[in-house]
C-alpha cells in the first residue's frame, strides 16, 4: 500500500471510529445521565431509594440483553444494518423519557433505552476494529472510550447548568442523548459494510466444518471450543469485575455526593468535571502506549493506582474530598487498566466470524453483574458505605489479576497485537 492509500485508509478508519464510537457516548450518557436524572427526579416524582435501585438495575440489565442479541445479529446480518437500527430505537426511547417524565415512563423508557444502547455496542466495536489500519487499531478502539468520557462530560455540563432546575434538567439530559444518537445515525448512513465481515460471510465452509478462523454463521460451536472459550471466559470475568466499580461511579457518584457527602447536584457535577478531564488525559496516554510493548507494564501500574483510589473513602470516610481523590486515581488508573483494555482485547482475541457475538456475550454478562450490584447499592449506601468500598476493592483487584496473569498470556487473531506476549504456555494452548 502506497503512502496515498495509507492516508486514505487512516482517514476512513477515523471516520468509522467516530461514527461508530458514538455508541460509547450514548451508552455512557444513558448510564451517567440516568444516575443524575433519577437524583433530580427523586423529589418531583417521589422516587424511593428502592425505586432508584430498581431503575438503575433495569437499565443495566437491558443493556446486557441488548448486547447479547445485538452482538449475535451483528455477526449474522452485518454490522451496518444492525447499528443503524439500534440507534433509531434509542432515539425513540430518549424522546419518550424527555417528553413524558413519570414513574411508569421511566421504567419502560429505560428498558428500551438500555436495550438499544447495549445492542449497538458490540457491533460498533467490531466495525471499528475491522475498518482500522493494522498499526492504529488499538488507538482507534481506545478512542471510543474518549467518546465514552465525552458522554459523561455532556451530562456533567448539563447538570452544572440545569442540575438544580428540577424536571427540566432531566428532560435536557435525555433530549441531548436523542440529538447525539440522531447525529450518529446520519454519519453512519454513508459507511459501507465491514469488508472483513463481508469476506467472512461469503467464504464457504466445507462439509459444515467448524473453524474459528472461518465464518460459520449457523453455529456457535467454534466460540465455545477450547481455543476461544478461554478468552471468552477471561475477558468476560475481567470486564464483569472491573465494571462493577466503573458502573457504580457512573450511576451513583452523584448519589454519593448529594446523599452522603452533602453537596448538591450542580456542585457534584462541577467536581466530576475535573475528574473527567483527568480521565481523558489518561486515555490519550493509553492511545500512545496501547500499540507498543509498554502495554503490560502500564496496565500493572494503572491497576495499582485504581485500587489505591478505591481505598481512600474506605480509610478516611466518604466526604466530597475523598470522593474526588478516589475519582482522580480511578480516572487515571481506569483509563489504562479498565474498560478501554477490555475493548482492545475483545477485538484481538476473537476471529471476525464471532467477534461481535463474543463481545455481546461478555458485555451482557458484565452488565448483568453490574445490574445486580446497582439494585442494592442505594440500600447499602443508606445503611453505611463501608461495605460497598470493600466490595469494590475486592472485585477490581480480582479483575486486574485476571488481566495480568491470564489475558496477557493469550494469542491474538488480529495482527499488530501491541505488545501482547505469546508465552510458551500460550503457544502450547494454541497448538492444542
Amino acid at each position: 500500500m502506497n503512502a496515498l492509500d495509507q492516508r486514505a485508509a487512516t482517514r476512513h478508519g477515523w471516520r468509522v471510529a467516530f461514527a461508530s464510537g458514538l455508541a460509547s457516548y450514548v451508552d455512557a450518557g444513558a448510564i451517567a445521565g440516568t444516575g443524575t436524572a433519577l437524583v433530580i427526579l427523586q423529589g418531583p416524582l417521589g422516587l424511593t431509594p428502592g425505586q432508584i435501585g430498581q431503575m438503575s438495575a433495569l437499565l443495566t440489565v437491558m443493556i446486557a440483553g441488548g448486547a447479547l442479541i445485538g452482538g449475535r445479529l451483528g455477526d449474522r446480518l452485518g454490522r451496518r444494518r444492525v447499528f443503524l437500527a439500534t440507534l433509531s430505537i434509542f432515539i425513540v426511547a430518549a424522546l419518550a423519557l424527555m417528553l413524558f417524565p413519570s414513574v411508569a415512563v421511566l421504567y419502560v423508557g429505560l428498558a428500551v433505552l438500555g436495550f438499544a444502547a447495549g445492542a449497538d455496542l458490540p457491533v460498533s466495536m467490531a466495525m471499528i476494529a475491522e475498518s482500522a489500519p493494522e498499526d492504529k487499531r488499538g488507538k482507534m478502539v481506545t478512542f471510543t472510550h474518549v467518546l465514552w468520557m465525552a458522554g459523561i462530560l455532556g451530562v456533567i455540563v448539563i447538570s452544572i447548568f440545569f442540575g438544580n432546575a428540577g424536571v427540566l434538567g432531566a428532560q435536557i439530559i435525555y433530549g441531548h442523548l436523542a440529538v447525539v444518537a440522531l447525529l450518529a445515525v446520519a454519519l453512519r448512513w454513508g459507511i459501507k459494510e465491514s469488508h472483513l465481515w463481508t469476506e467472512a460471510h461469503n467464504r464457504p465452509v466445507a462439509n459444515d466444518a467448524v473453524d474459528e478462523e472461518r465464518v460459520d454463521l449457523r453455529s456457535l460451536r467454534a466460540l465455545f471450543a477450547p481455543k476461544l472459550l478461554a478468552p471468552l471466559a477471561a475477558t468476560g470475568l475481567f470486564y464483569a469485575l472491573v465494571n462493577i466499580a466503573a458502573n457504580t461511579n457512573g450511576q451513583f457518584s452523584t448519589y454519593l455526593f448529594v446523599n452522603v457527602a452533602g453537596t448538591d447536584v450542580a456542585t457534584a457535577s462541577m467536581l466530576g468535571l475535573g475528574i473527567l478531564l483527568l480521565s481523558v488525559a489518561g486515555l490519550f496516554i493509553m492511545m500512545k502506549i496501547v500499540d507498543t510493548s509498554k502495554r503490560h507494564r502500564s496496565f500493572t501500574i494503572a491497576a495499582v493506582v485504581a485500587v489505591a483510589g478505591l481505598a481512600v473513602p474506605l480509610v478516611f470516610g466518604v466526604t466530597a474530598v475523598t470522593l474526588v481523590i478516589m475519582g482522580v486515581l480511578g480516572a487515571l488508573g481506569g483509563a489504562i487498566a479498565g474498560e478501554p483494555m477490555y475493548k482492545i482485547w475483545s477485538q484481538e482475541l476473537f476471529p471476525t466470524s464471532h467477534r461481535s457475538t463474543a463481545q455481546g456475550i461478555t458485555i451482557a454478562f458484565a452488565r448483568l453483574v453490574a445490574a445486580g450490584a446497582a439494585l442494592v447499592t442505594p440500600l447499602i449506601i443508606s445503611a453505611g458505605p463501608t461495605l460497598l468500598f470493600v466490595f469494590l476493592i475486592i472485585t477490581s483487584g480480582a479483575a486486574y489479576l485476571i488481566g495480568i496473569f491470564w489475558i496477557f498470556r493469550m494469542r491474538t487473531f488480529l495482527k499488530g497485537d501491541g505488545g501482547v506476549t505469546v508465552t510458551q504456555d500460550a503457544r502450547q494452548n494454541v497448538a492444542g
